[in-house]
């Protein structure tokens, strides 16, 4: 893992193709969301920094009900954003590339099916904020 990015965001973006830079800032502005909402539950002293890739997903599904409602599953498709697998594969892409750091115990197969989205975007609205599983 490199210690300090040797290219651009948008360098990153362009090489690999799959995401556009908008949901790699979503996926940048989540984190500091969940950071954050986890720092509110805990003693912010104590609270550690680092979330685990489902709590990320957790706080990037609420992240974008909050911000696009009922059109959160539509924006995040157009993005190429289908399942919970996509976030870690742009957190990934992100740590293979100095942007973002992860622990020795953090991998890929963390983001994998931590929720249908389908299922989930749809009971949000239909029965208010699923819990966290």
């Amino acid at each position: 893992m490199p210690e300090k990015p040797t290219k651009t965001i948008e360098q990153i973006i362009a090489e690999d193709g799959r995401y556009p830079l908008v949901a790699v800032q979503f996926v940048r502005e989540g984190l500091n969301h969940t950071v954050s909402q986890k720092q509110m539950k805990n003693d912010p002293e104590t609270a550690r920094r680092h979330v685990s890739g489902a709590e990320l997903c957790f706080g990037l599904r609420d992240l974008a009900c909050k911000r696009w409602g009922m059109l959160a599953r539509m924006v995040l498709h157009k993005w190429n954003i289908t399942n919970s697998r996509d976030f870690g594969e742009i957190v990934f892409l992100l740590v293979d590339n100095g942007w973002m750091r992860k622990e020795p115990q953090d991998c890929i197969e963390d983001f994998d099916n931590v929720f249908d989205f389908t299922e989930t975007f749809d009971t949000y609205f239909e029965m208010g904020h699923p819990s966290e599983e």
